[in-house]
Formats: C-alpha cells, sequence, structure tokens
C-alpha cells in the first residue's frame, strides 16, 4: 500500500511549480501542464518517487545508518528541525558550513571544542576564569552550538542527504557527490535533477508541502528504527537460549569436561617422546668411541705376539732387548684413543693401505721382530754341536 494518495498531495499543493519563465528543461519529464503562465507536476509520478525514496531511508535507517536533513531555507527550518529530532537523525537548518563533508576531521575538531567548553562548565573550570575570558568562552559556545549543535552526535560521515531546494544547497550536493553518498531531494520545476540520486518532485516552496513529505519521510525512518530494535531483541533473546543449550557461561565461554584417566599433561607426553631421542643420542657417542682396529694396529700386535721356535724360547732374552721389545706394545694398547684421535688416525690409513692385509704380510713383518733371537740361537748352537766328548762329559 502506498504511502500517499493523490489527494492528500493535491490538498498539500504539493503540485504547484514554478513560473514557466524559470523552468528547468531536465524537469520536463515530470511536468503535467502549463496553467496560468505556471507549470503543474505530475503527482502520479511523485507518489512513486516518495514511495521509492521512503524505502531506501527506512533501509538505510534499519541498518543502523545516518541520514543528514539539510534544510537552510526559512519556511523549512522548524519543520525539518521537529521532524529530525523526533527520530534522532542530524539536521543542519542553519549556513551549510563549507567542507562539511569532504573535511569532515576539522568540523570534528569544532564539536569537539565545544564539548570541550561544556565540560569546563560542568566540573567548575570555567568559574576560574577571568571575566573577559568567560564572555568569550560563552559567545564561542553560542555560535557553535548554532552551527554544529545538531550534529554533534555524527561521528562519520552519513551514509544519504536528504536536502530541500537544491539550489539554495548546492554546495551540500557537491560535497555529498564528490564523496558518492547518495541524495535525497524534493526538486522544483526550476532546479537540475541530474545531481539528485532519488529525485521527488513537489513544491518545495511552501511549507504545508514540505511538512506533509517531511512527515511522510519521517514516519518510515520511525518504522526502520523500531524493525532494527525489534530485530536485536530477538537476536539477544535466541543468544540467551542457545548460551544456554550449548552449555556456556554467563561470560561467554564454553564449559569442557575430560574423562577421568584418559587425560595426560602436555609435559608428560612431551617427555615420553623425548626419551627415546636421548637414548639414540646417548648410543651415538659410544659407537663414536670405540676404537678402530687399522691394519697397522694389527701389525704391530702381530709382530709383539712371541713367534720364535722352541728353541729360542727355552733361551732367555737379555733384558735390553726385552725392554725394547716391550715399550712399543704397550704404548700402543694401553694409551687411551678418543674420538678425534681415532678418525686422525683412520683417514690416513685406510688411504695408504687400501687394500686388507693378509695374515701372510703380518706374519713376514713380525719375522724381523724375533730376528735377533733366532740368530742367537744360530750362532750359539754350532758351539755346542763341535765340543769334544770330553767337555760333553763334564758338563753331564
Amino acid at each position: 500500500m502506498p504511502r500517499t494518495n493523490f489527494q492528500e498531495l493535491l490538498d498539500a499543493g504539493v503540485h504547484f511549480g514554478h513560473l514557466k519563465r524559470k523552468w528547468n528543461p531536465k524537469m520536463a519529464p515530470y511536468i503535467f501542464m502549463e496553467k496560468n503562465g505556471i507549470h503543474i507536476i505530475d503527482l502520479h509520478k511523485t507518489v512513486i518517487k516518495i514511495e521509492e525514496a521512503a524505502n531506501v531511508m527506512k533501509q538505510l535507517a534499519r541498518a543502523g545508518r545516518k541520514i543528514l536533513f539539510v534544510a537552510t531555507k526559512k519556511q523549512a527550518k522548524d519543520i525539518v528541525a521537529e521532524n529530525a529530532k523526533a527520530v534522532n537523525m542530524p539536521y543542519v537548518t542553519e549556513r551549510w558550513p563549507g567542507g562539511m563533508l569532504t573535511n569532515f576531521p576539522t568540523i570534528r575538531k569544532a564539536v569537539k571544542k565545544m564539548n570541550t567548553i561544556d565540560k569546563m562548565l560542568t566540573d567548575g573550570t570555567f568559574e576560574t576564569l577571568a571575566k573577559r575570558e568567560r564572555l568569550q568562552v560563552t559567545r564561542q559556545r553560542a555560535k557553535l552550538e548554532k552551527n554544529l549543535g545538531s550534529i554533534a552526535d555524527l561521528n562519520r560521515l552519513p551514509s544519504a542527504l536528504f536536502i530541500i531546494d537544491i539550489q539554495k544547497e548546492m554546495n551540500a550536493v557537491r560535497e555529498a557527490n564528490r564523496l558518492n553518498i547518495p541524495v535525497i531531494a524534493m526538486v522544483d520545476t526550476c532546479c537540475d535533477p541530474g545531481p539528485v540520486d532519488y529525485v521527488i518532485p513537489a513544491n518545495d516552496d511552501a511549507a504545508k508541502s514540505i511538512s506533509y513529505i517531511m512527515g511522510v519521510l519521517s514516519q518510515a525512518v520511525a518504522e526502520g528504527l523500531s524493525e532494527r530494535k525489534f530485530e536485536k531483541e530477538k537476536e539477544g533473546a535466541e543468544d540467551k537460549e542457545s548460551t544456554h543449550e550449548s552449555g556456556k557461561d554467563l561470560s561467554g565461554k564454553r564449559i569442557r569436561t575430560r574423562k577421568p584417566g584418559t587425560a595426560q599433561s602436555g609435559h608428560a607426553q612431551e617427555t615420553q617422546k623425548s626419551e627415546p631421542a636421548q637414548e639414540t643420542q646417548k648410543s651415538e657417542p659410544a659407537q663414536e668411541k670405540a676404537p678402530v682396529a687399522t691394519p697397522k694396529k694389527a701389525a704391530v700386535s702381530a709382530a709383539a705376539e712371541p713367534t720364535s721356535t722352541p728353541e729360542a724360547a727355552q733361551e732367555p732374552a737379555s733384558p735390553a732387548v726385552a725392554t725394547e721389545e716391550a715399550v712399543p706394545t704397550v704404548a700402543v694398547n694401553e694409551e687411551p684413543v678418543s674420538p678425534a684421535v681415532a678418525t686422525e688416525e683412520t683417514v690416513p690409513t685406510v688411504a695408504v693401505n687400501e687394500e686388507p692385509v693378509s695374515p701372510a704380510v703380518a706374519t713376514e713383518e713380525a719375522v724381523p721382530t724375533v730376528a735377533v733371537a733366532k740368530e742367537d740361537a744360530i750362532t750359539e748352537a754350532p758351539v755346542e754341536k763341535n765340543q769334544t766328548p770330553e767337555e760333553t762329559a763334564e758338563k753331564a
């Protein structure tokens, strides 16, 4: 069902346009006829455009966005201010401050200055000032309140602008177009509807016409705000029910229960994982410290073993020879081999003796070591054989 009808608009005088000689050709689609030198607006199109603009403003209000109402005309000031206050929306009814949208941070500083003065009035700082300073601060506060008091709650750029008489508020339209902010406006027959996104062809000079259209649009905004409030209450009730069913406490934290005996602390799991790693680390140094048997050492040890004949074994070796033969063997076997020394000795040994040393080679190297004992035995044996029988009998 449309929010307005033809008869109501006709009674409010919305159909009256400007003089024919002041018309703008771009408004031709919205002009019904000319009578007595005055253009008559087509109210059927006005009904459609009002419905379209009302739906847009309702959706913005439902989404929690702000709509800035702008009207500085004398006959529209009080009407716009009253309707905007009813729906808690910002409005501008005095001079449009240049750069209010494009230079919004500077406007916010002026608003903060006004809030600072209000704080001085409440905490008693204002009374400590001199009389002349108090007078200056009071005048500054009145000026800020007049121009910016209605947008004190506007913390960010508005989502849309509703303008009455775009010819008079051309600066606001240009700033909104530069920032891509949608513009909803009442457009008369003398205006250019090009820069306006949602055109409402209507009489923007009569107070009765302005009041009627503002009442319809403010009612749409109020509907959007009420729906938003209802949705929030519904969401809050659903959140409470879901919180109660899901087992969450009041702080929003989920309560978790653990089965006894199944949970294991993270520290215990880490220690179990680290134990095999420590065992492997301990086993590696043990393998590295094990002495490596090289072919050279095998030959030396084989040479140190007694390989003499039975005759040589019967003859006791001299102390000098025993010490000379025992020293290298003890030095090789008793000296502890560190991992570093073992690795240093292993590399050159493999490089020189690439072929494995057979047992035959080891015995050949061992023969010279016992050669002294064999030669002594050989040199002494003939003496015993060449003795006379008498000497042999004496010995016996």
